[in-house]
C-alpha cells in the first residue's frame, strides 16, 4: 500500500513532512526522542570571528568544487585542514587545484593528506566539534561517514544522492534525527533548492499564479558523461577499487547514472508540486553493449529511461533520461498548471532563467514573469554554502537530511521501476530489503567487492520482468 497523501506534503519552508506513525516506523527513534525531552540541546557553532576548520572527504571534481565554495564564504574565517580519498592521484590533484585558488585558506600538510578507505576517520579526527566535514565520496559510503561525523560533533555538507536503497535510507533518516538532537547543521548538495530564481518561482507557483499543477516534465538527455559506461576491469586494480573508481557504472556505489544524474530535476519538480510522488512506472533499456571501437561495456546502467511518476492527487510527472551520442539533447524541466505554465530549468539542473507563462506555450508574448539577475547570488552551489555557514555561525536550525533522503528514495523508486519492469511505490522502495552493499562500515582494501564479475568480466545487470524483487 502506498502512503496516504498527507505523508508527502511539504511545509512553507520546503521541508517535507512525514506522519508521526510512519516516522516512528521508519526510524525507530521514539525512545531516543522521548529521552531527549527536557534535555538542553548543546550549542555546536562558531562565532563570526572563529575560524571554522574543514575536512574534505572525497577529492574528485565535485568534492574539490564543494571545498572551493566553502572557502569562498565570506561571513567569517575558514580553513581547509585535512583531505582524504582512496585514490592518491585524485587527492594530489585536488590539493594542487585548491592551492591555486585558495592558498591563504589551505593548511593541509602531507601528514593531513590521507589515502585509503579509513582516511575519512583520520581526516575528521583533525577537526574539533563545530567544524565541518564535506562528504563527496560515492553515495554508498554516505551513512558510514555521517555516523562518524555525528559521533565527533561535526557539521556536515554531503553531496547527493544520500542513499541508493531502502535499508540505507532508513539508516539515514535515523542519523538525521541524531544530528538534529546534537544541534548539528547538515547541508545536502541538492543545490536547486538554493537557486534564488527557483525559490521565487516556487513561491509564485505555490501562490497560485499558474493555477493547480496538472503535469510536470523533466529531461536529461545527452551523450555519455562521467563514468556512465565502463570497459572490463584492467589488470592492476581490484574489483572493489575499480567499482569505487567508476562509481557511476555500479548501482551499489551510486544508484547508477539514474540516481546520480537525474535527482536534481526530480527533486525540484517535487518542490514545485509541494509533494513527493507516491509511485512510479517506467521503461528503460540498453541499446549498445559495445563501443564503436568494439570495447564491451560491463556496467549496470541503461542508456534510456522513461518514468511516469504519480503524485498523491493523481497528477503526473514524466521524466526522460538518455545517455547516447548523436541524439537530440534536452536538459530542462517544465511545469503545467490550470492557468499557465513554467520553465523551471531552461538548460541544466537549474539553469537560468526560470519563467512563467499565462498559456501552455512558452512564448515571449505570454510571459508573466522571468527570474531577474541577482548580483552575488546567481550561483546555487555557492548559495548553499552561504546558507549552511550562516546557520552554523548564527546557530539556526539547519538540517536537509530528511528531504535529501526522500529525494533519493523517489529517484530510486523510478530507477527500480525501470530495472524491474514493475510499478513501484514509495513504501515499497523504502521497505525493499535489498541492501546493495552491506557492511561498508567495516570494509577494507582487501574486502571482496559488492559485485562479482563473471568469467567474461561482466557484472550483473537489471533484467526487467525476470528479476522483479530487486534490481539485479
Amino acid at each position: 500500500m502506498a502512503r496516504p497523501a498527507e505523508d508527502f506534503t511539504m511545509n512553507e519552508n520546503n521541508t517535507s513532512l512525514t506522519s508521526r506513525r510512519d516516522f516512528i516506523k521508519q526510524t525507530g527513534t521514539l525512545a531516543a526522542v522521548s529521552a531527549l525531552a527536557g534535555v538542553a540541546i548543546p550549542h555546536v557553532h562558531a562565532a563570526s570571528t572563529d575560524t571554522i576548520q574543514i575536512a574534505l572527504i572525497g577529492c574528485g571534481g565535485r568534492g574539490s568544487g564543494a571545498a572551493a565554495n566553502a572557502l569562498s564564504v565570506n561571513n567569517g574565517p575558514t580553513k581547509l585542514v585535512a583531505m582524504a580519498d582512496v585514490f592518491e592521484n585524485r587527492l594530489r590533484g585536488s590539493v594542487s587545484n585548491l592551492k591555486r585558488q585558495h592558498a591563504d585558506k589551505m593548511d593541509v600538510p602531507p601528514d593531513r593528506q590521507f589515502v585509503g578507505l579509513d582516511g575519512y576517520k583520520k581526516a575528521m579526527d583533525c577537526l574539533k566539534p563545530g567544524d565541518v566535514a564535506i562528504f563527496a565520496t560515492p553515495p554508498a559510503f554516505r551513512w558510514v561517514h555521517f555516523a562518524y561525523a555525528i559521533e565527533k560533533g561535526l557539521h556536515v555538507f554531503m553531496e547527493k544522492p544520500v542513499t541508493v536503497d531502502g535499508p540505507t535510507s532508513k539508516r539515514m533518516f535515523e542519523l538525521g534525527e541524531k544530528a538534529s538532537a546534537k544541534n548539528l547543521k547538515v547541508g545536502v548538495g541538492l543545490m536547486s533548492r538554493h537557486s534564488r530564481a527557483l525559490q521565487e518561482m516556487v513561491n509564485r507557483i505555490h501562490d497560485g499564479q499558474i493555477g493547480d499543477i496538472i503535469l510536470q516534465r523533466g529531461y536529461r538527455m545527452h551523450g555519455p558523461v562521467g563514468f556512465f559506461s565502463s570497459p572490463p576491469k584492467p589488470a592492476g586494480i581490484s574489483d572493489l577499487m575499480y567499482q569505487i573508481q567508476r562509481f557511476h557504472s555500479f548501482l551499489w556505489a551510486s544508484g547508477g547514472n539514474f540516481s546520480d544524474f537525474y535527482i536534481h530535476i526530480i527533486d525540484h519538480c517535487g518542490w514545485m508540486k509541494n509533494a513527493w510522488p507516491i509511485r512510479a512506472q517506467a521503461l528503460g533499456g540498453r541499446h549498445y553493449r559495445q563501443s564503436p571501437e568494439g570495447v564491451t561495456y560491463v556496467d549496470q546502467n541503461f542508456d534510456t529511461y522513461a518514468v511516469e511518476y504519480t503524485y498523491p492527487d493523481g497528477t503526473k510527472f514524466v521524466f526522460n533520461g538518455r545517455c547516447m551520442t548523436g541524439c537530440y539533447d534536452n536538459f530542462s524541466s517544465y511545469i503545467h498548471g490550470t492557468k499557465g505554465s513554467g520553465i523551471g530549468s531552461k538548460s541544466g539542473d537549474c539553469g537560468f532563467p526560470s519563467s512563467l507563462f499565462k498559456g501552455q506555450l512558452p512564448r515571449s508574448a505570454d510571459r508573466i514573469w522571468e527570474s531577474p539577475v541577482i548580483p552575488g547570488e546567481q550561483d546555487p552551489y555557492q548559495n548553499e554554502w552561504n546558507d549552511l555557514m550562516a546557520a552554523i555561525r548564527n546557530d539556526k536550525p539547519y538540517n536537509e537530511v530528511k528531504r535529501g533522503v526522500e529525494a533519493s528514495l523517489v529517484t530510486s523508486m523510478g530507477r527500480m521501476a525501470a530495472h524491474t519492469g514493475r510499478e513501484v511505490t514509495f513504501e515499497e522502495m523504502l521497505e525493499c530489503p535489498h541492501e546493495m552493499a552491506p557492511g561498508l562500515d567495516k570494509i577494507t582494501a582487501d574486502s571482496p567487492a559488492p559485485l562479482v564479475a563473471d568469467a567474461n568480466g561482466r557484472y550483473p545487470v537489471p533484467q526487467p520482468g525476470f528479476v522483479t524483487e530487486r534490481e539485479y
